[in-house]
């Protein structure tokens, strides 16, 4: 059985998601991606690349049209955009995109929801309540956002923050042992259903330096991971940690897990840039839908200078298909 297109939404009109996109079309055949259609308004597309665009009312008329132009449903016209220059008209082009690109992933017509980088300040300025993509998108799926985690992944490193976007100095009273036990949970599910991995490894980095020193450098090793751990894996799932943050990302320790659970945002992002900054990927677990995003922002000073690199769109959109596909094998 073959997946249905991805719905591509093209995020702010003024970033570098309409180029990408785009560019992501032009490697379509060198890449072998999946068809996929972009949800959003045509002219972003066409201030910054010269390429064919057919117009789609449906998702079933992607795969059709795939070949020779890249397919988009248009949404409604939102006045001047001009690259580089975000503004609030900008915002609810991209809402308006999102919103229907997640509506349309929910359908059968849909393989997954792949989503271009948005401006946070200009979509809160137009009321939107939400942290961030990831949230909106499962309030729209009708899952709580605590029952999801952000994974981000590459070629040679997959990890999940427990914690995201939060000061530093609040991660210590955030985590509990619930939190780690939940975050952990979805990863082994999110690990052997989007990727088929039958027994998913996991390692978990410890929150202080040398993962706490048996206490010598702070408790919540000792508090927090280890109880975590031990439930974890008296439900089956294999996990082992605490491990020293700066010694768990060389390669022969990534070849010992799927996944690298860490405790807060710099601890995951770091490394996954480091390795793979032009291929990164912002994977949702948790979702009855596939959804990837590149693991970028919008780039506003280089919209519109044919500057912006394709690599993590097109990874998102090649993880995504192959999300998809495992999907339909382990359903």
């Amino acid at each position: 059985m073959e997946i249905g297109p991805l719905a591509v939404a093209l995020g702010d009109p003024a970033g570098i998601g309409p180029e990408i996109v785009a560019k992501a079309w032009d490697a379509r055949e060198a890449q072998r991606l999946a068809p996929f259609f972009a949800v959003g308004d045509r002219r972003s597309i066409e201030a910054v690349w010269q390429g064919p665009i057919r117009q789609i009312a449906s998702p079933d008329e992607a795969a059709v049209h795939f070949a020779d132009a890249l397919p988009l449903i248009q949404i409604s016209d939102t006045g001047p955009i001009i690259p580089g220059q975000p503004d609030l008209a900008g915002a609810r082009c991209a809402l308006d995109s999102l919103e229907l690109a997640a509506g349309l992933a929910r359908s059968t017509m849909v393989g997954g929801l792949v989503t271009a980088p948005v401006a946070k300040a200009q979509l809160y300025a137009i009321g939107f309540a939400h942290p961030g993509q990831t949230e909106f998108v499962a309030e729209r799926c009708g899952v709580a956002s605590a029952n999801t985690v952000m994974m981000l992944a590459g070629p040679s490193l997959r990890a999940v923050p427990i914690t995201t976007h939060m000061p530093l100095r609040d991660v210590a009273d955030h985590v509990t042992v619930d939190l780690i036990v939940a975050k952990a949970r979805a990863t082994d599910r999110g690990l052997s259903r989007n990727f088929g991995i039958e027994r998913p490894r996991l390692a978990i980095a410890g929150f202080n330096p040398h993962a706490g020193e048996q206490g010598a450098i702070g408790r919540e090793e000792i508090d927090l991971i280890i109880p975590a751990i031990e439930q974890l894996r008296a439900e089956g799932i294999d996990i082992v940690g605490p491990l020293a943050a700066d010694t768990m990302f060389h390669t022969r320790a990534r070849a010992q897990y799927d996944c690298a659970l860490c405790l807060y945002h710099d601890q995951a992002l770091i490394p996954l840039k480091t390795l793979h900054f032009d291929e990164g990927v912002n994977m949702t677990l948790g979702l009855p839908i596939v959804r990837t995003a590149p693991d970028h922002g919008t780039a506003f000073a280089i919209a519109g200078e044919n500057k912006a690199h394709p690599g993590a769109m097109i990874a998102a959109i090649a993880l995504a298909a192959e999300a998809a596909r495992n999907r339909l094998v382990h359903a």
